[in-house]
């Protein structure tokens, strides 16, 4: 091969051409100078790549110099685009999970809120509200208008009772151990208006008490029954205030009637005691109920509550309050003493004038040998001596109802007013007889 120096002129492909360094003069660096080369439009002795006289490039063009550290040409791609990386990715991720967390705990709790509103459980729909009068909520309907409570103060203790209007001038029946030694009686109706009220006559030996309020529109006195026509197993309702908590309506039967009942006692000298021919009810009755009334079917008032029995005191297992056996006056016998009670201010007792030997254990009620103070135990002239009854005689029974003791024997005549004529069957030397007496009269206390 010859070592000649070619003189052609170099291949065209070996320049840039001039539109492209033009268009790409700032983006591609120059080329870098060979040891020797001159600059732009010299002629360098001894270069390697150009022969003498050979035509050199034209002028302004850039020799391409395929050695260089620069390509000729840089593939321009604009401004590099910032990827996504993995935790850039998860960081997305979890932020987006929370948010739709919470967008859906919102949701959610809104949904619940109103289904929550929306939801409707079964239920009967609104009925009449009236009831068949002789079932208990009419009974209550018709009577508790009619029904007080009782707040009185007195100077050593204060309590709570129940009583009944009685007319429309404002007399209200109750138990005389409610308003004894009362000072302040305040008396508050089913509508919750209250009003003191003033005493207007009571009396210990048949518990009862008559007391008025004054200045009230509306009352609504009750309905007075007889209680001759109450049977045992006959359905009652109570009425009262039990522990001050007023308007309690209770219900139960008649399950005795006739029942010899004494309470009081208290002052231990007999004057406070109260003899009761009382019906018997398993209403439940508590202290507070004490003169509200016994109602029968029709609303009728046919008693006074008034006692209960409670368990023995040395029962371990004694109750305070209603066991079932709860005692109540009967109408008839409250009617005739609040009769009494407002047209005079005290009642009469029926009496048989004789005094009566408290201590005799036998079965019966014996007239004493002496009387008080060493008086006569038959008082002369007196319904008993008229009728034949002599000191020692044991009285056994009244109009044909066995007495079994000198209390029970007041019960029975205190059931009947005076005037009445009994029929009495007295033990005497060994023989019974059969006297006829009619029934006198005495102040109560």
């Amino acid at each position: 091969m010859s070592d000649s120096q070619q003189t052609d002129p170099a291949p065209q492909w070996w320049s840039r051409p001039e539109g492209t360094a033009d268009s790409r003069r700032d983006a591609v660096p120059a080329p870098r100078p060979e040891a020797g080369e001159c600059g732009d439009g010299d002629e360098g002795s001894g270069s390697a790549g150009q022969a003498a006289g050979a035509p050199g490039p034209p002028a302004g063009a850039v020799r391409y110099d395929p050695w260089g550290a620069q390509p000729l040409q840089v593939v321009d791609r604009g401004r590099d685009r910032p990827g996504f990386r993995l935790w850039q990715v998860a960081a997305l991720a979890a932020a987006t999970a929370l948010f739709a967390g919470g967008i859906g705990g919102y949701v959610g709790v809104l949904a619940e809120r109103q289904s929550g509103t929306r939801l409707e459980l079964p239920q009967a729909a609104v009925a009449d509200k009236g009831r068949a009068p002789d079932s208990v909520a009419g009974i209550a309907a018709t009577a508790l208008p009619g029904v007080v409570t009782l707040h009185v103060r007195g100077a050593k203790s204060s309590g709570t009772g129940t009583g009944f209007v009685l007319d429309p001038q404002g007399h209200i029946l109750t138990n005389n151990h409610v308003v004894a030694d009362a000072k302040e009686i305040a008396v508050t109706f089913s509508s919750g208006e209250s009003v003191t009220a003033e005493l207007v006559g009571r009396d210990s030996g048949y518990d009862l008490a008559v007391v008025k309020v004054s200045g009230v529109r509306g009352l609504r006195p009750l309905s007075l029954g007889n209680s001759e026509n109450v049977q045992v197993g006959d359905p009652v309702v109570a009425i009262g205030a039990p522990f001050d908590l007023s308007n309690t309506v209770t219900a139960g039967i008649i399950s005795a009637t006739g029942r010899p009942v004494t309470a009081g006692g208290d002052k231990g000298d007999g004057s406070d005691i109260s003899y009761v021919d009382a019906l018997q009810t398993d209403a439940p009755i508590n202290p507070g109920n004490s003169g509200g009334p016994l109602l029968d079917a029709r609303a009728h008032v046919v008693g006074i509550n008034s006692a209960i029995r409670g368990a023995d005191k040395d029962d371990p297992t004694r109750q305070g309050g209603s066991i079932g056996l709860g005692f109540a006056i009967p109408i008839n016998q409250g009617k005739r003493v609040a009769e009494e009670l407002i047209a005079t201010g005290h009642a009469t007792h029926p009496v048989i004038g004789v005094t009566l030997d408290m201590d005799y254990t036998g079965d019966g009620a014996r007239v004493g040998d002496k009387g008080e103070d060493g008086k006569p135990s038959v008082t002369a002239g007196g319904p008993g001596a008229r009728a034949g009854i002599r000191p020692g005689d044991v009285i056994t029974k009244v109009d044909g109802q066995r007495v079994r003791g000198g209390d029970e024997l007041i019960v029975k005549i205190r059931a009947h007013r005076p005037g009445d004529p009994l029929t009495l069957t007295v033990l005497r030397d060994g023989r019974e007889r059969t006297l006829d007496v009619v029934l006198g009269s005495a102040n109560g206390s």
